[in-house]
C-alpha cells in the first residue's frame, strides 16, 4: 500500500511527526541512516538534507511535512516523511486502490500532499522555479488518476470564495484556476477531459470562468471543447479576479478575433497539457 491508501492523518499529526523526526536528526552527532533511491544510488538522511516544507498558502495554523533533498541538487526533493517512514516521490503519487481512476475530488490530507507534489516538485527542473504558488487549503481540487498513479489535477475558485487573503473581494463566478497534466501524460486528451468535467460540474451556472491569461495550449483546449460543445459558446469566459463584467472576455469570440496564439505544432495541440495559476490581478501561466 502507498501513503494515500493508509489511514489519513490530520494537520497536527503530520506537522508534529515531521518536527519530532527533524529534531532527532539535529540532535545526532553521527549518521547511520540512508534512503535507497535505486540499486546504485542512496542519499544520507541528515539534518542538512531534510527540510520542513509548507503545504498550503498562507497557512494558519501551520501545516508542514518533511522533505529529503538530494545533496547534489538542493532543489530536488527525493523523498517525503509520511506515516513514520520515508517514501520516494513517485510512490507517494501511486495508489493500490482500483477505485481511484479518472477525476476524483480531493478530500484527504494525503491527496493534498499529492497536489503539492504535482504542483511544486515533480514537473520542476533544477533550473526552474515551482510551477505554481502554494494552493490555499480551501481551494477545490480534483486529481486525475490513470494506471494507479496521479497524472494531473485541476483546481477551481468557487463563486463567493475569497480572491486572496488580504482583501474582502470574492469571485462572482466559478473559475477554472489551475490545470496540470504531467509531461509524460500529455497529448492524450486529458486537458480536454478536465475542461469538460469542470463545465459539467457547474452546468447550472450562466457564466463559467477560466483564469486569465490563457496559454496557447489552454486556448487550443478551449477551442476544441467549444467546437464540440456549441452550447457553451456564450458561457465560457477568460476572467480576472473577481470576475465582474469588465473583467470577463468571451473565449470563443476571442478565438474568432485571433487574440490567442493557436499554432498547429504539438505543443499547442488541443490534447497537450497546460499549467495555469491565477494570482489575483497579477496572473501568470506556464506551458
Amino acid at each position: 500500500m502507498y501513503p494515500v491508501d493508509l489511514p489519513d492523518v490530520d494537520d497536527t499529526g503530520l506537522t508534529s511527526a515531521s518536527e519530532q523526526y527533524l529534531s532527532s536528526l539535529e540532535s545526532r552527532t553521527w549518521n547511520n541512516e540512508w534512503f535507497q533511491l535505486s540499486q546504485t544510488s542512496k542519499v544520507a538522511i541528515t539534518a542538512d538534507n531534510a527540510r520542513r516544507v509548507q503545504l498550503f498558502e498562507d497557512d494558519q495554523p501551520d501545516c508542514a511535512l518533511l522533505a529529503l533533498y538530494s545533496p547534489d541538487d538542493p532543489t530536488q526533493v527525493v523523498a517525503l516523511y509520511l506515516h513514520e517512514k520515508w517514501w520516494c516521490v513517485e510512490d507517494v503519487l501511486r495508489t493500490s486502490s482500483k477505485s481511484r481512476s479518472g477525476l476524483i475530488t480531493v478530500q484527504s490530507l494525503m491527496e493534498r500532499v499529492i497536489v503539492f507534489l504535482l504542483s511544486q516538485v515533480v514537473e520542476r527542473s533544477s533550473q526552474e522555479k515551482a510551477l505554481f504558488s502554494l494552493h490555499p487549503r480551501t481551494e477545490s481540487c480534483k486529481l486525475l488518476w490513470r494506471d494507479s498513479q496521479a497524472v494531473g489535477f485541476y483546481t477551481v475558485k468557487h463563486k463567493g470564495s475569497l480572491c486572496d487573503s488580504w482583501s474582502s473581494r470574492c469571485y462572482l463566478l466559478p473559475a477554472l484556476d489551475t490545470v496540470l497534466v504531467r509531461r509524460s501524460w500529455r497529448r492524450r486528451g486529458f486537458g480536454l477531459l478536465m475542461l469538460e468535467d469542470y463545465c459539467s460540474s457547474f452546468y447550472t451556472e450562466t457564466c463559467l470562468g477560466v483564469s486569465s491569461p490563457l496559454s496557447p495550449s489552454m486556448a487550443a483546449v478551449c477551442r476544441s471543447f467549444l467546437q464540440q460543445h456549441e452550447e457553451h459558446l456564450e458561457q465560457l469566459y477568460e476572467v480576472e479576479a473577481p470576475g465582474n463584467w469588465t473583467q470577463r472576455r468571451n473565449i470563443w469570440l476571442s478565438i474568432q478575433l485571433g487574440r490567442y496564439s493557436l499554432g498547429n505544432n504539438e505543443e499547442n495541440s488541443p490534447t497537450s497539457g497546460e499549467t495555469q495559476r491565477n494570482e489575483g490581478d497579477d496572473s501568470s501561466q506556464k506551458t
